[in-house]
Protein backbone atom coordinates (compact mmCIF):
# COMPACT_ATOMS: atom_id res chain seq x y z
CA UNK A 1 0.00 0.00 0.00
CA UNK A 2 1.14 3.52 -0.72
CA UNK A 3 1.34 6.22 1.95
CA UNK A 4 -1.77 7.77 0.44
CA UNK A 5 -3.73 4.52 0.66
CA UNK A 6 -2.53 3.93 4.22
CA UNK A 7 -3.51 7.45 5.16
CA UNK A 8 -7.02 6.99 3.74
CA UNK A 9 -7.44 3.87 5.90
CA UNK A 10 -6.08 5.81 8.89
CA UNK A 11 -8.54 8.69 8.34
CA UNK A 12 -11.45 6.27 8.00
CA UNK A 13 -10.46 4.67 11.30
CA UNK A 14 -10.35 8.01 13.13
CA UNK A 15 -13.08 9.80 11.20
CA UNK A 16 -15.50 9.73 14.14
CA UNK A 17 -12.94 11.39 16.40
CA UNK A 18 -12.22 14.13 13.87
CA UNK A 19 -15.92 14.63 13.18
CA UNK A 20 -16.82 15.00 16.88
CA UNK A 21 -14.02 17.43 17.59
CA UNK A 22 -14.82 19.58 14.53
CA UNK A 23 -18.53 19.50 15.27
CA UNK A 24 -17.90 20.75 18.81
CA UNK A 25 -15.85 23.74 17.67
CA UNK A 26 -17.90 24.95 14.70
CA UNK A 27 -21.35 26.41 14.14
CA UNK A 28 -21.68 26.03 10.41
CA UNK A 29 -20.86 23.65 7.59
CA UNK A 30 -18.17 25.89 6.06
CA UNK A 31 -16.14 26.14 9.28
CA UNK A 32 -16.67 22.43 9.91
CA UNK A 33 -15.20 21.56 6.52
CA UNK A 34 -12.28 23.96 7.02
CA UNK A 35 -11.44 22.50 10.43
CA UNK A 36 -11.83 18.93 9.18
CA UNK A 37 -9.55 19.58 6.23
CA UNK A 38 -6.93 21.30 8.38
CA UNK A 39 -6.92 18.43 10.89
CA UNK A 40 -6.47 15.90 8.09
CA UNK A 41 -3.67 17.98 6.61
CA UNK A 42 -1.86 18.26 9.97
CA UNK A 43 -2.26 14.53 10.56
CA UNK A 44 -0.86 13.79 7.08
CA UNK A 45 2.01 16.18 7.60
CA UNK A 46 3.02 14.83 10.98
CA UNK A 47 2.09 11.14 10.82
CA UNK A 48 5.67 10.12 9.98
CA UNK A 49 6.89 11.93 13.10
CA UNK A 50 4.53 10.05 15.46
CA UNK A 51 6.90 8.41 17.94
CA UNK A 52 4.50 5.98 19.59
CA UNK A 53 5.01 7.41 23.08
CA UNK A 54 1.22 7.47 23.47
CA UNK A 55 -1.68 5.66 21.89
CA UNK A 56 -2.36 6.68 18.30
CA UNK A 57 -5.89 7.76 19.31
CA UNK A 58 -4.42 10.04 22.00
CA UNK A 59 -2.17 11.64 19.43
CA UNK A 60 -5.08 12.10 16.97
CA UNK A 61 -7.13 13.84 19.67
CA UNK A 62 -4.18 16.05 20.55
CA UNK A 63 -3.64 17.10 16.93
CA UNK A 64 -7.37 17.65 16.32
CA UNK A 65 -7.87 19.72 19.46
CA UNK A 66 -4.73 21.77 18.84
CA UNK A 67 -5.90 22.54 15.30
CA UNK A 68 -9.29 23.68 16.61
CA UNK A 69 -7.68 25.82 19.32
CA UNK A 70 -5.38 27.39 16.75
CA UNK A 71 -8.25 28.02 14.31
CA UNK A 72 -10.24 29.75 17.05
CA UNK A 73 -7.23 31.84 17.98
CA UNK A 74 -6.57 32.78 14.35
CA UNK A 75 -10.12 33.94 13.83
CA UNK A 76 -9.96 35.91 17.09
CA UNK A 77 -13.64 35.56 17.52
CA UNK A 78 -15.96 33.76 19.85
CA UNK A 79 -18.15 31.10 18.39
CA UNK A 80 -21.70 32.32 18.25
CA UNK A 81 -24.23 30.01 19.76
CA UNK A 82 -27.48 29.32 18.01
CA UNK A 83 -30.90 28.91 19.46
CA UNK A 84 -31.60 25.23 19.75
CA UNK A 85 -34.11 25.47 16.90
CA UNK A 86 -31.64 26.95 14.41
CA UNK A 87 -28.66 24.59 14.42
CA UNK A 88 -27.20 24.35 10.91
CA UNK A 89 -26.87 20.58 10.96
CA UNK A 90 -30.45 19.84 12.02
CA UNK A 91 -32.86 18.92 9.26
CA UNK A 92 -36.66 18.83 9.53
CA UNK A 93 -37.02 15.07 9.08
CA UNK A 94 -34.41 13.76 11.54
CA UNK A 95 -35.42 11.46 14.34
CA UNK A 96 -35.53 12.44 18.00
CA UNK A 97 -32.18 10.83 18.86
CA UNK A 98 -30.35 12.86 16.18
CA UNK A 99 -32.10 16.02 17.34
CA UNK A 100 -30.96 15.38 20.91
CA UNK A 101 -27.39 14.92 19.69
CA UNK A 102 -27.60 18.25 17.87
CA UNK A 103 -28.94 19.92 21.02
CA UNK A 104 -26.03 18.49 22.99
CA UNK A 105 -23.51 19.82 20.44
CA UNK A 106 -25.17 23.23 20.61
CA UNK A 107 -24.84 23.22 24.39
CA UNK A 108 -21.22 22.04 24.15
CA UNK A 109 -20.43 24.99 21.86
CA UNK A 110 -21.39 27.32 24.72
CA UNK A 111 -18.48 25.96 26.79
CA UNK A 112 -14.95 27.35 26.64
CA UNK A 113 -12.55 25.61 24.20
CA UNK A 114 -10.86 23.71 27.04
CA UNK A 115 -14.19 22.67 28.55
CA UNK A 116 -15.30 21.43 25.12
CA UNK A 117 -12.17 19.31 24.83
CA UNK A 118 -12.75 17.84 28.29
CA UNK A 119 -16.38 16.97 27.65
CA UNK A 120 -15.66 15.44 24.23
CA UNK A 121 -12.98 13.22 25.74
CA UNK A 122 -15.23 12.36 28.69
CA UNK A 123 -18.11 11.41 26.38
CA UNK A 124 -15.70 9.26 24.38
CA UNK A 125 -14.95 7.31 27.54
CA UNK A 126 -11.32 8.38 27.77
CA UNK A 127 -9.67 7.80 31.14
CA UNK A 128 -8.44 10.74 33.17
CA UNK A 129 -4.90 9.56 32.41
CA UNK A 130 -5.58 9.68 28.65
CA UNK A 131 -7.21 13.11 28.99
CA UNK A 132 -4.16 14.27 30.91
CA UNK A 133 -1.84 13.10 28.12
CA UNK A 134 -3.96 14.72 25.42
CA UNK A 135 -4.48 18.08 27.16
CA UNK A 136 -1.27 18.36 29.18
CA UNK A 137 -3.14 18.80 32.48
CA UNK A 138 -2.48 16.78 35.62
CA UNK A 139 -4.76 13.82 36.28
CA UNK A 140 -6.09 15.32 39.53
CA UNK A 141 -6.83 18.61 37.78
CA UNK A 142 -8.66 16.69 35.04
CA UNK A 143 -11.03 15.22 37.64
CA UNK A 144 -11.89 18.63 39.06
CA UNK A 145 -12.31 20.21 35.63
CA UNK A 146 -14.47 17.34 34.30
CA UNK A 147 -16.85 17.60 37.26
CA UNK A 148 -17.13 21.38 36.91
CA UNK A 149 -17.65 21.11 33.16
CA UNK A 150 -20.34 18.43 33.55
CA UNK A 151 -22.18 20.66 36.04
CA UNK A 152 -21.92 23.65 33.73
CA UNK A 153 -23.17 21.62 30.76
CA UNK A 154 -26.13 20.33 32.81
CA UNK A 155 -27.05 23.93 33.69
CA UNK A 156 -26.87 24.96 30.04
CA UNK A 157 -29.02 22.04 28.98
CA UNK A 158 -31.52 22.62 31.80
CA UNK A 159 -31.85 26.32 30.96
CA UNK A 160 -32.72 25.45 27.34
CA UNK A 161 -35.23 22.77 28.33
CA UNK A 162 -37.07 24.84 30.96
Amino acid sequence: MTKSQNFNVFIKEYNDVIYKVCHSYTNNREDFEDYYQEICYQLWRSLDSFKGKSKLSTWVYRVALNVCFLQLKKKKRTIETSDFGSVDFVENDIDEKEENIQLLYTAIRRLSPTERALIILFLEGKSYKEMSEILGITVSNIGVKVNRTKSKLKKIMKSKID
